[in-house]
């Protein structure tokens, strides 16, 4: 079945078709020449030893079969001469030894046929049957019990509850671009749900909320997984065994089906991913065609792909350096073709310019813009944002608000540090615990608005009472010594010589005193940055510091975040090395003083690029402050490869429904082996081809797409793992699905080489005819059986755990650290 396609293609490639005498040019003039040139001129196709695409009208190999005696036919004549033209650039010798290594005996021509017509028809027909299967056995695996569990699994929680945000046009904050959580509010808009679900902790169940729009838009993008690289290996190794064993291998996955059965991103950026290589791949494979609508259309969806990887996770950033290699590479190679003018290059360089830049550039600018326009209700996230983007949220505090000019004593503050998701200057009845510095009231930053965010500002040497209509309003000035009375708690903010929670070197910040009465270390000086003595202080507009007066120490957020005893809110510190840094600057956001006139607060809305800036820096540092969960499974990269530790989706007992994402063993541990097979081989031939060695013609095109297609795909599987030993943030299992498919396609493109291999090297016995099939056959059937094995992870199992004897995976748990 295997050869099938291999040997139609040869015979087409031998079929002789003969010049006519009166071909004009001297060298074929009244002589008779044979040309072994393809039947079928009109439709491209590709060499069967070169894995070349082949112009349409262009013979595959560019052979040239002479009678015995005849010289090759002179440049000009006819189809022949033109392919025997030397390029501009190449030498005469060059030509020559092209033309010598094309010339092979007549003899071989005359034993084969031309193929009927019926019998091209019928490739095609199985070139789009067997695509069918293989997007069908996808989508049948993925969209099998799509409705099991019907309650909160895993991150669902997060996502789900963002999709639902969307709906309800409530601002939130997350670590991750909007696209993800965009498209998953919209297919639960357009599926019914009402955006009412509260999803607040795994495994609520639904009941009668829909979530199945949801579930089954996920299911769909990763669906097309499975057909994008069946397509991408097809393009890269010329061979339909290669592409039907990497579509059984993601077929056969349990941790992809997992991932793509649920309110998650990860088949969401997975689908982009996946969809900027087969759209890169497809344009190389128009390189001879180049600005031709094919060549045009797949740039442009490389373009769109990379915008879509991007815009729901910065681990999109990875493919998009994958395609600017690959740029790179093609048009370092334009540049040095000596038959393109200057002016055609670029021409190919505006072209990717324009599609590879401007268009994703355009397009996820455009994402946000969305995000913007339709979260525009104050939310849960409002906190992490400055106080100018909080006022254009409608229902904040600061939306279309009126409030005193001026900071006065005895106002009622809040107060903001203006390092990006730190939050509010913060406390609460709460003591830090014994062994750590003073057992006084906590002090900390918190993200969101809340009471106990509230100081009333004093003066440092009374305790009258500044709202007295008796007294005159004092407005409080740069360089007044101050005290910040917590209105919750009325202890004061303090500071002493105490070392801090988290942070060495730092003083400890506490609440202390009664009723604002407390001791010196109460006092604080207030400073605004960059301002002369006796100023005034504006409301959000100045930038301020607070400094000790005892200790000499500025009043900062360390961005750590406390242990479970400090409820996971930020650190505060007293920093005694006085730098300027984000971390010491507040700014005041909420004023009220009845005694002082308003104004409005219109006039700080931020602008577009604003607010662009602002929303990534907030991400970028939310994204690399990510701490784990309690009872969550984090693990490191490398266990990732090996398939070492899974991840628990649902469940925990023998009564619960469980899911549990890990890997098929079989899929994840042959790929691993690939990876070393790959290294090694490839390296071999690298060498073996540097030193000079000719390689047999038969293996030449072989070893050319391992080396090139293989190549592409260790490349994407490098950029997409080892990045991740160099984050600081929590990882987990789920990161290294995207390597995971590299891996998969690297796999089903090596051991399709390496059996051809073998097949070549025992031609002459009868096992070399078949071994390519029988192995093929061999690892398609092992990682069909493994999934029967190992589907009950995906799709969910009940009752006994797997180390008891009577459960239905004992004897699976191959590793002591799964855990299902």
């Amino acid at each position: 079945m295997f050869y099938a396609s291999g040997r139609l293609l040869a015979a087409r490639e031998a079929t002789t078709l003969y010049a006519p005498p009166r071909a004009r040019g001297p060298a074929l003039r009244g002589k008779r020449r044979e040309l072994q040139i393809p039947w079928h001129l009109e439709t491209p196709s590709y060499d069967s030893l070169t894995g070349q695409r082949t112009r349409p009208g262009v013979p595959p190999a560019r052979r040239v079969i002479l009678r015995k005696g005849r010289m090759p036919p002179a440049i000009g004549g006819g189809l022949a001469g033109s392919e025997l033209r030397p390029r501009r650039g190449r030498s005469v010798q060059q030509a020559a030894r092209a033309v010598s290594r094309d010339v092979v005996p007549e003899a071989a021509t005359r034993k084969l046929k031309r193929p009927a017509w019926s019998s091209r028809r019928f490739q095609a027909a199985g070139w789009w049957a067997t695509l069918a299967v293989v997007t069908l056995l996808s989508f049948a695996t993925r969209f099998h019990r799509l409705d099991q569990p019907a309650h909160i699994c895993w991150d669902e929680t997060h996502f789900g509850k963002m999709g639902s945000y969307y709906i309800n046009r409530t601002f939130f904050f997350d670590v991750h671009p909007p696209l993800g959580k965009m498209l998953i509010g919209l297919a639960g808009y357009l599926s019914g749900y009402d955006g009412t679900f509260l999803f607040q902790k795994p495994g609520d169940r639904y009941e009668h909320h829909s979530y199945m729009g949801m579930r089954g838009f996920c299911a769909f993008l990763g669906s097309w997984l499975i057909p994008f690289a069946y397509l991408t290996v097809l393009d890269l190794s010329k061979s339909f065994p290669a592409a039907l064993l990497t579509a059984a291998l993601l077929t056969c996955d349990t941790g992809c089906l997992t991932l793509s059965q649920y309110i998650l991103l990860d088949p969401i950026l997975m689908f982009f991913i996946m969809a900027a290589m087969l759209s890169m791949v497809k344009y190389n494979s128009f390189a001879n065609r180049p600005f031709s609508a094919p060549w045009w259309f797949w740039l442009s969806l490389t373009g769109i792909s990379l915008a879509g990887a991007l815009g729901v996770k910065f681990v999109g950033l990875f493919i998009i350096v994958q395609v600017g290699l690959n740029t790179i590479s093609d048009l370092w190679h334009l540049f040095g073709d000596l038959s393109l003018s200057l002016v055609t290059v670029g021409k190919h360089l505006t072209a990717r310019i324009l599609c590879l830049i401007v268009l994703p550039l355009v397009l996820y600018v455009t994402i946000f813009a969305v995000h913007v326009m339709v979260l525009n209700k104050s939310g849960p996230g409002d906190g992490f944002f400055s106080s100018a983007f909080q006022a254009r949220l409608s229902g904040n505090s600061l939306h279309n608000a009126s409030i005193p000019e001026h900071l006065a004593y005895g106002s009622v503050i809040t107060v903001k540090n203006l390092r990006m998701a730190i939050g509010y200057l913060h406390s609460h009845r709460h003591l830090y615990p014994e062994g750590i510095g003073a057992r006084q009231q906590q002090v900390t930053t918190y993200l969101h608005k809340d009471y106990n965010n509230l100081w009333i500002i004093k003066k440092y040497n009374t305790n009258t009472d500044p709202l007295d209509p008796s007294f005159p309003v004092e407005f409080v000035r740069h360089g007044d010594i101050i005290r910040l009375e917590h209105k919750e708690t009325t202890r004061n903010l303090h500071s002493h010589y105490h070392e801090a929670p988290l942070t060495r070197k730092h003083y400890q910040v506490t609440g202390y005193g009664i009723n604002g009465t407390g001791d010196s270390n109460d006092f604080w000086r207030i400073e605004v940055v960059n301002r002369k003595f006796g100023n005034r202080i504006k409301v959000l507009r100045s930038r301020i510091r607070f400094i000790h007066l005892v200790t000499g120490c500025v009043l900062g957020s360390s961005g750590k975040i406390l242990p479970k005893w400090g409820w996971e809110q930020l650190e505060v510190t007293c920093n005694p090395y006085l730098k300027e840094t984000s971390n010491s600057i507040w700014n005041i956001e909420e004023h009220i003083n009845p005694k002082l006139p308003n104004i409005s607060l219109d006039v700080l809305q931020p602008s577009f690029p604003e607010i662009l800036l602002e929303s990534h820096m907030v991400m970028i540092r939310g994204n690399n402050g990510l701490k784990p969960k309690d009872n969550e499974f984090t693990s490191k990269p490398w266990h990732w490869p090996i398939n070492y530790q899974g991840l628990r989706f649902s469940g925990a007992n023998d009564t619960d429904f469980r899911v549990y994402l890990l890997g098929n063993p079989v899929v994840w541990w042959l790929n691993l082996v690939s990876l070393v097979l790959y290294l090694l081989t490839g390296s071999t031939i690298a060498i073996a081809m540097q030193r000079g060695i000719q390689l047999p013609a038969e293996l030449q095109g072989l070893t050319k797409l391992l080396l090139r297609g293989g190549g592409q795909l260790l490349l994407g599987w490098t950029l997409h793992y080892f990045p991740f030993f160099l984050m600081g943030r929590v990882l987990y299992f789920h990161h290294y699905f995207p390597a995971m498919l590299f891996s998969s396609m690297l796999t089903g493109l090596l051991w399709d080489t390496l059996l051809r291999f073998c097949a070549w090297a025992l031609a002459p016995s009868p096992l070399g005819r078949r071994i390519h099939m029988v192995g093929i056959l061999s690892l398609l059937l092992a990682t069909a059986y493994s999934f029967y094995l190992f589907h009950p992870l995906a799709y969910g199992m009940v009752g006994p755990l797997a180390q008891e004897p009577e459960s239905p995976m004992a004897g699976l748990r191959w590793l002591e650290s799964w855990d299902f």
